[in-house]
């Protein structure tokens, strides 16, 4: 009887152990599944193109497809509201870029989701620098010039942007407070008419990205002064950072990738290794920089410390130019 009852204990320690190991395993197997990739705004633009080439990427690597999902609207707020309803089980992500998730935070009164709290950053993928440009007729050469004529004539320069909040127009806000000057916004539908416009000498002056104003600059339609970031870019090694003549100006565009809440730290880090791995493909670099957008990688720690020193910078920015909350 008592063999027997050792004997049945050790079918059942046995099930057990074999019912353990099991649910490990398939707690560790990632992906199980095709995955989603989740895009707040329509095919085409950067946010788009980046994704799907992160897409392909993680296609590649995993072994699964990556459908791209986009879902355009309010910002990119309808897609963000979408990952709060994602298993967190890291076979839905979603590619974001500072608009979304550092400036919108301050600029609208209530938001969906909160991307502090309700996303679970993987990594950064990317970052833009966006170049200032004026009319050819703007009696300025440099950043100095620039600023030495806003000063002398306080309101006299009209600076055009996407619209209010956005990156081009609160980091021409930026530069208005750093250097002390005073410009007029004029915000359009959009980035293309506001190059239109600035080119037509309706507006003398524009921020915006440098993929998209490369063929003005070279034409000769538009007169690059400066670029946003810390340092200058290897396609116009000559210009120079705004940085250089306004001390402490720095701006970038950047790009991430997100996943859900609760996903297990081990899927986020091998998410994170994918994409470390990606900005490091030669064929990738090449595709980012024809985007204007050089590649690079930040760990899911750095990257979460990056997205909350962007976010005060933002506020900060938002507060003294006075820009209404939507």
């Amino acid at each position: 009887m008592i063999n027997l009852f050792l004997k049945t204990s050790g079918y059942v320690i046995f099930a057990i152990a074999m019912v353990c190991a099991a649910s490990a395993a398939n707690a560790q197997a990632y992906p199980t599944r095709p995955l989603r990739m989740i895009v707040g705004f329509p095919p085409g633009g950067p946010t788009d193109l980046m994704a799907r080439l992160a897409a392909q990427h993680l296609a590649e690597k995993l072994g699964y497809q990556v459908v791209t999902d986009n879902r355009p609207g309010a910002g990119g707020a309808v897609a963000g509201v979408l990952m709060l309803k994602a298993a967190p089980d890291g076979h839905t992500l979603f590619i974001a870029s500072n608009g979304e998730i550092a400036i919108a935070p301050n600029l609208y009164k209530k938001m969906a989701y909160d991307p502090v709290r309700d996303l679970a950053p993987v990594s950064r993928i990317g970052a833009a620098q966006l170049v200032l440009m004026v009319h050819p007729g703007v009696a300025a050469q440099s950043v100095k010039e620039l600023v030495a004529l806003a000063k002398a004539k306080p309101g006299s320069i009209n600076f055009g942007s996407s619209g209010i909040g956005s990156t081009a127009h609160l980091s021409a806000e930026m530069l208005k407070t750093m250097a002390g000057i005073d410009m007029v916004h004029v915000p359009y539908k959009g980035a293309g008419p506001a190059m239109a416009d600035v080119m037509g000498g309706q507006v003398q002056l524009i921020i915006t990205g440098l993929s998209s104003a490369m063929p003005h600059i070279k034409s000769g339609k538009l007169r690059a002064l400066g670029v946003t970031g810390a340092n200058r870019v290897q396609s116009l090694p000559d210009l120079p950072a705004i940085g250089e003549t306004v001390a402490g100006y720095q701006m970038n565009s950047w790009y991430g990738l997100f996943t859900t809440v609760g996903t297990p730290p081990k899927i986020i880090q091998r998410l994170y290794a994918e994409m470390a791995a990606m900005v490091k493909r030669p064929d990738m670099v090449e595709r980012f920089a024809g985007l204007g957008i050089e590649a690079e990688a930040s760990s899911p720690q750095v990257f979460t410390a990056q997205i909350k020193e962007e976010i005060a910078k933002w506020a900060k920015v938002i507060q003294l130019a006075r820009v209404p909350l939507q």
